[in-house]
């Protein structure tokens, strides 16, 4: 079903007569209700299990090499799976929103992601729903104590967004032996201050990234973030880039500003090597969230019940990690050039529509 992407249970039951199923399966496909009854019984564990086989066989076959820089990143986000005002389960989040007929409570479900990011693209390891009462740290410091159980030389520094920007969670990263990253936004934050007024008695480092032209601050032990118990590094980058808009056609300079907080020292990184690390944050954006959500359909309630919202989901995640092994690896460069993954995921679609009675018949020349 993800693999074809037909987006639910029902699609896929409607494939039932055909004979690829025969070649497959002993007996006939489960119904669309026992399939949702039976993920909501799975042991995720199991399914965790087949994720690590999967990286396990691509990290065997040297298909994860480190980027350009050498430094393995594995990046954490949230991701809001679904919300409704009237469906819910005992697993469900609750919230209140304002609205035109007054105050209502939305129920929800939002887990967090972790994702490896190389040189050659990305890969998703884990996931962790959020529980009742926690906030999204509590459900990210589980997942990366997992994955690091699971896979211990996996990555080298841990990623995340301004909301990773806390005393406890770098420590608890330090902790396991791991540098980590973090973007900083709050301007109340006395460690911005101070790299703000550093930034006017240091020189800017030029450097390129992607087609921009950065200009970089960037200052190590810093010790004004108390809650941290090792000195930090600052790296400020101002940004500007040409964009072509479409309406006109016209070239415009953006400019943009990023502010990361690390534990990284320079021997380790360089400035330039610092920017490319912060920004692949956006990975598992675009690779990750995006991908699973409009490609994949893994936000589709298969079955409103917790335990198969994750099953799912962790499914759908190794389904991606399989066909993008393919599609890099096992296909010729002429034959990648040449189709999409969408045109290979309708292929394997149309697979299961043959007919009963075998392949559509050719027509005579």
């Amino acid at each position: 079903m993800f693999l074809s992407r037909l987006g639910s249970l029902n699609a896929l039951s409607q494939t039932r007569g055909s004979r690829f199923w025969r070649e497959w399966l002993p007996s006939g496909m489960a119904s669309a209700d026992t399939c949702g009854r039976v993920a909501a019984c799975l042991e995720v564990e199991d399914v965790r299990s087949v994720g690590r086989q999967v990286y396990s066989q691509l990290k065997r076959k040297k298909a994860l090499p480190p980027p350009w820089h050498g430094m393995l990143a594995a990046v954490l986000d949230g991701h809001e799976t679904h919300a409704s005002f009237r469906r819910h389960c005992p697993d469900c989040l609750e919230r209140r929103i304002s609205t035109k007929k007054g105050e209502r409570i939305q129920y929800y479900h939002r887990l967090v992601a972790l994702q490896l990011v190389g040189e050659n693209g990305s890969l998703l390891l884990d996931a962790e729903p959020v529980r009742k009462g926690e906030d999204e740290i509590a459900a990210a410091v589980r997942v990366l104590d997992r994955v690091i159980a699971a896979y211990p030389r996996a990555f080298d520094v841990v990623i995340g967004d301004s909301l990773y920007a806390q005393g406890p969670f770098f420590n608890h990263v330090l902790a396991k032996g791991k540098h980590v990253m973090a973007v900083l936004k709050d301007e109340r934050r006395e460690v911005l201050k101070d790299v703000y007024g550093l930034c006017t008695q240091i020189a800017p480092v030029e450097v390129s990234w992607k087609g921009a032209a950065c200009q970089c601050w960037d200052i190590e032990d810093l010790t004004t973030w108390e809650q941290v118990s090792v000195p930090v590094r600052v790296i400020r980058s101002m940004e500007s880039r040409s964009v072509r808009r479409q309406a006109d056609r016209r070239i415009e300079q953006q400019a943009t500003e990023w502010v990361w907080v690390t534990t990284l020292p320079k021997s380790r990184i360089g400035t330039r090597a610092g920017v490319a690390l912060g920004h692949s944050r956006w990975t598992i954006e675009n690779q990750g969230f995006n991908e699973m959500a409009n490609q994949w359909h893994a936000d589709h309630v298969y079955r409103h019940d917790g335990t198969a919202i994750l099953a799912m989901w962790l499914l759908a995640m190794i389904c991606l990690n399989v066909f993008m092994a393919f599609y890099r690896r096992n296909l010729k460069p002429a034959a990648s050039a040449a189709m999409s993954r969408l045109h290979i995921a309708r292929q394997i679609t149309a697979e299961l529509y043959w007919s009963p009675c075998g392949p559509p018949a050719r027509t005579p020349p």
